[in-house]
């Protein structure tokens, strides 16, 4: 006969749960929770309220060790988001590894390993750079689920493992053993793994600046908002000065940490400890890649600017001709919407285009910061329509310490970086803001003219033709905001102008 669960047995077992792993489960997941439950209580040979009693007053390593083999999920494969792998191996290896002392070990932990696969990569990327032999690599695991750990400790893997494996990698390190895959000894040997609960405040393991750089990977996005929240002040201390984190491609710091700065190359996003940052450039910035950090040929020399046009344009004192006043005026996302009363005349004096008066009404308004969000970034926008660009910058380098994901204000520095010679700066605000909002029209516009004026018509067509797709659906608040004094069928005509000469398909 199936064990019958009183809803407060389920509810207490789940505050358990969460305080001892870490772990929140939605609605959806309530039978999944109660079979196991059901499981736990059925092999521990006791009745359900003294299952629970024991599970709360002494905490049995041995039985949340199983909670924790049915309650994780331990899927995952080699180079897993290999965009982070790609920054990890070009940029971050090569900074640490010039960081550290002379000697000093270099210290990696892959927190959540689950069955190894993502350690092992790295072990992979790391032989591969051919560091100096003298520099000792010390390579961690751990996982809270003791199967996963014994899989990744086996080291053998089924071809779906490897789904995302480059065929050279495949080659050079993994070899045909009966019906599994075998990662090479030299692999396998240079990784340890420990079992461990990353709920667990252990002051032993998580030292003061004990590792180099910490993989995290969509663990946090399972925790409950307040284990989330100690554990990233856990990894936090535990980083050494100029130590990178990396998150799952879903998770994100916000609301968690102000601890970081946020690092966006290859495409994808991670995350650096501001100490180092501060120390080095004082400023909250983005490193690249080295080649991007040099001037774009050419387009220093290029008679024309967008950020030229969008000021001439702010100086026509004229109605736009695609705005209207039934136009929807909220600031929709990444712009997080703000209140309604103290935006709305600022909106209309801009949907005017009568940007001197309306910037003297942002800085006129009682705004607190912790509620200025949305008139920090209007106050950037308007600055840059009056060719304050300095002062534009400064407003979003302030919004971006607030929220470091704004989509808006990295294409509003993009503006300024190009209106102070920064063409590489002002590319690569420009593809933070385009990867931080698929669809964002006026990034990409930005970016294909950038690169039109650099010579690289194939990047051009590229993102003028992804700007023009958006375009066409782009909401007319968001064209009032970033169009720069132009409305859509401007826009639209413009990139369709660019792409003809070109050559570009429409």
């Amino acid at each position: 006969m199936r064990l019958v669960l009183a809803p407060e047995d389920l509810q207490r077992f789940q505050c358990i749960i969460g305080r001892r792993l870490g772990l929140q489960f939605e609605e959806a997941r309530a039978a999944a929770l109660a079979d196991v439950l059901r499981g736990r209580v059925e092999a521990s040979g006791q009745n359900c309220r003294r299952y629970l009693d024991r599970l709360d007053a002494e905490s049995p390593r041995e039985e949340f060790s199983a909670l924790a083999r049915e309650l994780t999920v331990p899927e995952t494969y080699f180079f897993r988001n290999i965009a982070q792998f790609r920054a990890f191996s070009e940029i971050v290896l090569p900074e640490r590894t010039r960081d550290r002392r002379a000697g000093a070990p270099l210290r990696i932990l892959s927190a959540g390993c689950a069955s190894g696969e993502e350690a092992y990569s790295i072990a992979i990327l790391v032989q591969e750079a051919a560091l100096d032999p003298s520099r000792e690599v010390s390579i961690l695991g751990v996982d809270v689920n003791p199967a996963a750990l014994e899989k990744a400790r086996r080291a053998r893997y089924s071809a779906w493992a490897l789904r995302e494996t480059p065929t050279e990698r495949r080659r050079g390190w993994f070899h045909p053993e009966g019906r599994d895959i075998a990662l090479a000894d030299s692999i396998s040997r240079s990784v340890r793994f420990e079992e461990r609960n990353l709920a667990d405040d252990d002051p032993g393991f998580w030292r003061a600046e004990a590792y180099d750089v910490i993989f995290c990977r969509n663990v946090i996005m399972y925790f409950a908002p307040a284990a989330a929240r100690a554990l990233i002040a856990r990894i936090t201390r535990s980083l050494a000065p100029g130590g990178y984190f990396f998150l799952g491609h879903a998770e994100t710091l916000r609301g968690l940490s102000t601890d970081f700065d946020l690092r966006h190359t290859h495409g994808t996003f991670y995350y650096q400890r501001k100490e180092a940052l501060e120390q080095k450039s004082g400023l909250f910035a983005t490193r690249t890649t080295p080649r991007e950090t040099g001037p774009i040929p050419g387009f220093l020399d290029a008679p024309e600017t967008w950020i030229n046009a969008i000021r001439r344009a702010s100086e026509r004192i004229q109605i736009l001709t695609e705005s209207s006043r039934q136009d929807a005026v909220s600031l929709v996302a990444p712009v997080a919407p703000g209140p309604r009363s103290d935006l709305e005349p600022v909106l209309e004096l801009l949907r005017r285009e009568r940007f001197s008066e309306a910037l003297s009404m942002v800085q006129a308004s009682p705004f607190d910061v912790a509620r200025g969000a949305d008139a920090l970034l209007l106050r950037a926008v308007l600055l840059t329509h009056g060719g304050r660009l300095a002062e534009a910058e400064g407003a979003c380098r302030t919004l971006l310490r607030m929220d470091e994901l704004n989509a808006g204000a990295h294409y509003v520095l993009a503006l300024c970086r190009e209106g102070a010679g920064d063409c590489a700066g002002a590319a690569d605000h420009g593809r933070m803001a385009a990867d931080l909002d698929r669809t964002f029209a006026m990034p990409r516009l930005h970016l294909g003219l950038l690169a039109r004026k650099a010579g690289d018509l194939d990047v051009a067509r590229r993102e003028l033709g992804q700007a023009l797709d958006m375009l066409e659906r782009e909401d007319p608040s968001r064209l009032l905001l970033f169009g720069g004094g132009f409305g859509r069928k401007t826009l639209i005509a413009l990139c369709r102008a660019e792409l003809v000469t070109m050559g570009g398909d429409l």
